[in-house]
């Protein structure tokens, strides 16, 4: 497990050299077909770092008020709020916020920077719903998000993925509406092939970007329910509450692509293109995986 926290944070370093590859030649495209002077990549690579930079540090809290989330304590919510105290002492992890979210849906969240600025959410609908054994399992695999440095490596993609987002939107706005600059050197072979690639580039660079966001979302959910299976030593508790969960629906009220791949299960009802580039693995895939651990526990 260890192990795997390690490569979080080198793959931490790698997701963001990848995305800033992009931001690069989006930047250089920018600036050879608006301003005709390739030099003004730099500012705006710098641009995106500091747009990701904000969006790192406030996405946390701007999940939390997307989804009406409220902070609870043990005097308000007991049973929640004991059973994550209670995995924080097992785990030697510090205490993360807890918030409730009042929806009848099932579904659960991790977000924050790092262990030492952690929240975890649950619905309404999951409190009401789980048995006992059952919620701790959810609430591990949501520690196991926090403890795995998922949660960091998650926000980090997303706040890049939007950056990247942004520059191919403007830019595409800026072609389709007569930007780009206007000289002799237009009807140039060279100068066209460019633009061809650069217009190509700029439909796929954000699509690329959400496969990346989406490969690691599905990977990192497999890994947290292996190690909220072996902090409870009960795989069966989260293979069930995955199960009652599939049956009874986790798509929320509020939804968004944003902050999809937070969440235990998807937000999104069934049906429809959201569930096209879902952030979550399939349902039945994570509980064989859970049952076969069971087996070897």
């Amino acid at each position: 497990m260890y192990s795997e926290i390690a490569s979080n944070k080198r793959k931490t370093w790698v997701i963001m050299s990848v995305f800033l590859l992009l931001v690069g030649a989006l930047g250089w495209f920018v600036s050879f077909y608006f301003l005709g002077d390739p030099s003004f990549t730099v500012m705006v690579i710098i641009g995106a770092l500091v747009y990701a930079i904000v969006s790192y540090f406030g996405a946390a809290s701007a999940a939390i008020a997307m989804h009406g989330a409220r902070e609870v304590d043990q005097a308000s919510e007991p049973r929640l709020y004991k059973t994550v105290e209670n995995l924080s002492i097992a785990t030697g992890m510090p205490m993360p916020k807890v918030y409730v979210i009042e929806d009848r849906a099932m579904n659960a969240f991790a977000t924050g920077r790092d262990p030492n600025h952690a929240v975890v959410a649950a619905t309404r609908g999951l409190l009401d719903v789980l048995d006992n054994s059952e919620l701790e399992g959810v609430m591990a695999h949501e520690l196991g998000h926090v403890r795995n440095y998922d949660i960091r490596v998650s926000m980090i993609a997303m706040a890049l993925a939007l950056a990247i987002s942004l520059i191919a939107d403007m830019a595409m706005r800026g072609m389709i509406f007569g930007g780009g600059r206007r000289d002799d050197n237009e009807n140039n072979s060279g100068n066209g092939i460019i633009l061809v690639v650069g217009f190509i580039g700029l439909i796929l660079a954000p699509i690329i970007a959400r496969l990346i966001q989406l490969a690691i979302s599905r990977k990192r959910e497999y890994l947290a329910d292996a190690t909220g299976a072996e902090t409870t030593r009960y795989p069966e508790a989260l293979a069930s509450a995955l199960i009652k969960i599939s049956h009874q629906g986790s798509g929320l009220r509020t939804q968004s692509t944003a902050t999809a791949h937070l969440f235990f299960a998807s937000p999104f009802r069934s049906g429809g293109a959201s569930n096209w580039f879902s952030t979550h693995p399939p349902v039945d895939q994570r509980v064989k995986r859970l049952r076969e651990m069971g087996t070897r526990l």
